[in-house]
């Protein structure tokens, strides 16, 4: 087996990441909000050995629509539930810096950690829309360069309170009457121009440390970030030129902030319709594409492009010049509008053809196709420098994560470059990732310890 080994996640959403994947006959959308469903698909992919599984989350509404399931829970919780299921998944949640404070997701995610021994994951997000604003008292959303200042210094703080307690903190010593070591465990007095967190945090050090450091964004704001704090990065591509591109631009703007670039694990997204032959997977991929509704695909559009596109025909071509300004990304509400654009640009796709296309996955990579062709476009990506894995986001839950359980991981695994066995137990362990040693552990003076009577 080669050293280096694909990374995989199955990206979970009820049921599928089609926009119209829950009016499939065979669709699970009466389990929507059954926990079972979503602990049965996890025990799947924890048996094909996959990385982890991501939920991803948006304080609200995801769209103020009638026509797809929009009501989820919270995804920590969730994932609490399967961890009391599943051994050796990774679990992945997203929470907004914005909408949260960083003593309370600490102690969320810490529990989460703790929970399942070590397989928490952050998916950091700024979240950018004015609607979920106004579930939290205010008017608008704040600009995409305030939102991620106030992330960097929320992290920063969330970093602090996770290693507020060193290692050997706990001593739990009978006789002494000593539970911790006070010189060990640290307040971290931050006053900033966001937060003012004392600490320590009420929970010991994580197995893992702190969980790993997940981004989802490919603006300039959002490479940034991504380059100096996370440990992978979610992100959209449509081809391997693109892919490839945006690989090397966060691998070198991670030297940049003096880290390892083998530890920014970059996983684009990808969504297969699979199914014995090409033309069965395509058959199956056009029926469910026959039953999207598209006043839902033109408000997802019309919200990307920031531009009414209700004057076309369905059958008409988009225009051009539509997304003429896209250019390079220059803020977060821009980089799925680049995905966008590009589309447009390149196949020149008529209106309908353009709503598919999106239904898909949202802008992330549609491949229809056999196990084997589905495992090419895999293998091709991460052996041409455009992945270090992916995001796996079936169109139809539960059925085309079996098929790609079931028929595209065997073939990765007789490549060589996916395993056959979990090396480790922890979400760090699978991605390849160190361990972090507390910022406190070697602290002099230890003038920060938690004082006691």
């Amino acid at each position: 087996m080669s050293h280096r080994q694909l990374s995989l996640n199955a990206f979970l959403h009820d049921t599928g990441h089609h926009e119209a994947s829950w009016r499939h006959p065979d669709s699970s959308v009466e389990r929507a909000h059954d926990i079972d469903f979503y602990i049965e698909i996890a025990q799947k992919a924890e048996a094909a050995k996959l990385d982890g599984i991501f939920f991803a989350d948006v304080p609200g509404m995801w769209a103020a629509t009638p026509y797809r399931p929009t009501a989820h829970l919270e995804p920590i919780t969730r994932l609490a539930a399967i961890a009391a299921r599943t051994e050796r998944i990774g679990l992945i949640a997203t929470a907004s810096t914005t909408f949260y404070e960083p003593y309370n997701l600490a102690r969320l995610f810490s529990g989460l950690d703790i929970l399942s021994r070590g397989r928490a994951g952050w998916n950091i997000v700024t979240t950018q829309s004015d609607a979920v604003a106004r579930n939290f008292s205010l008017k608008e959303i704040p600009s995409a360069e305030e939102r991620y200042q106030r992330a960097q210094e929320f992290l920063d703080v969330v970093t602090k309170l996770w290693d507020s307690w060193e290692d050997d903190a706990i001593l739990a010593d009978r006789e002494s009457g000593l539970y911790f070591d006070p010189e060990k465990v640290h307040a971290i007095n931050h006053v900033g121009r966001h937060h003012q967190v004392e600490g320590a945090l009420a929970a010991p050090r994580s197995p893992q440390g702190r969980p790993v450091y997940v981004q989802a964004g490919s603006s300039n704001d959002g490479r940034v970030f991504a380059a100096r704090n996370a440990e992978a990065i979610f992100t959209a591509h449509q081809t391997i030129e693109d892919a490839k591109a945006f690989y090397d631009d966060i691998k070198s703007r991670t030297r940049t902030f003096g880290r390892n670039p083998d530890h920014v694990k970059i996983l684009p997204g990808i969504s297969p319709f699979l199914g014995d032959t090409e033309a069965e997977a395509r058959e199956l991929q056009e029926y469910v594409d026959s039953l999207t509704v598209p006043a839902y695909g033109l408000g997802q559009l019309e919200g990307i492009a920031g531009v009414s596109l209700r004057h076309l025909e369905l059958d008409e071509a988009v225009p051009v010049e539509l997304f003429a300004g896209s250019g390079d990304v220059l803020d977060n509400n821009r980089s799925r509008l680049q995905v966008v654009a590009n589309i447009v640009e390149r196949d020149r796709p008529t209106l309908r053809q353009l709503l598919h296309r999106l239904a898909g996955a949202r802008g992330h990579n549609v491949v229809a196709g056999t196990p084997v062709q589905v495992a090419d476009v895999i293998t091709e990506w991460f052996e041409g420098g455009a992945a270090d894995g992916f995001n796996v986001m079936p169109p139809l839950y539960p059925q085309l994560l079996d098929a790609f359980t079931d028929g595209v991981v065997p073939i990765l695994q007789e490549r060589g470059i996916f395993r056959t066995e979990y090396a480790g137990s922890t979400l760090r362990e699978h991605y390849g990732l160190p361990r972090p040693d507390s910022i406190y552990s070697d602290a002099a003076g230890r003038s920060d310890a938690v004082a006691t009577a």
